[in-house]
């Protein structure tokens, strides 16, 4: 999973991987695709703008950082001992 700071710091173009497994195995594959929103009141929340294949378009939010990873092996991992 990754971290708050390591969620502020992700750039457009980043991969990122989620806790679910494709048809063939794999780890779903996202990538950034946008500027990351931060909040100067509230330092906990953070906003990361994702996209999947053609039209599917998502956010990451603080909430569910423990569901994305950096590398597709901890991802898979992840999503075979839920």
């Amino acid at each position: 999973m990754i971290t708050l700071e390591q969620a502020k710091k992700l750039e457009p173009g980043t991969t990122v991987y989620t806790a679910d497994l494709n048809a063939d195995g794999t780890a779903v594959r996202w990538k950034v695709n946008g500027r990351v929103q931060t909040w100067k009141r509230d330092a906990s929340r953070v906003r990361v703008p994702i996209k999947n294949g053609l039209r599917n378009y998502d956010a990451i939010e603080e909430g569910v950082l423990d569901l994305i990873f950096l590398d597709p092996e901890e991802a898979k991992a992840a999503a075979t001992s839920r």
